[in-house]
């Protein structure tokens, strides 16, 4: 058996994910060592050199547009989200600040509708402590007081 030592030099191969330059140049290699290495006439050569450049060159164009395309798509698709995640929250604002105001409107008219009451009852209030004052004073049985604080005069 062979012993294997460490210290032999070593290949180490690392593997990338190709992408479309990748595919265009060594298209475009492959093309160029074909050319030069095909059994041709300088002229002859030099056409399908052009040729396949043109060609080369029609394709990329062809995959830029289809990548400029894709990213045109993902962006448009991305804005159009969004835009209606925006309008989703415009909405929502909306609808929470009509909700506050018809809130503090009901605050308000149950304030006002309290305060009312507390007025009336305040004012019937003050017609009998004075109606009970009278009478203290007079020694008499006082007048009726109605509910707008005015003696009766019926009785």
């Amino acid at each position: 058996m062979r012993h294997h030592d460490h210290d032999d030099p070593y290949i180490v191969i690392e593997k990338h994910t190709g992408g479309v330059s990748d595919f265009v140049l060594g298209a475009l290699i492959g093309a160029g060592v074909a050319l030069l290495f095909a059994p041709r006439s300088g002229r002859e050569t030099r056409a399908d050199i052009g040729r396949r450049a043109r060609a080369a060159q029609d394709r990329v164009r062809d995959v830029a547009e289809g990548v400029t395309d894709q990213v045109v798509d993902t962006f448009e698709g991305a804005k159009s989200r969004i835009e209606e995640q925006l309008e989703s929250a415009r909405t929502a604002i909306v609808a929470k600040k009509d909700q506050v105001s018809r809130a503090m409107e009901a605050g308000r008219e149950a304030a006002h509708q309290a305060r009312t009451d507390l007025e009336r009852r305040l004012a019937e209030t003050k017609a009998a402590y004075n109606a009970g004052a009278d009478v203290a004073r007079s020694g008499r049985p006082a007048a009726s007081v109605g509910s707008n604080g005015d003696a009766d005069e019926d009785a």
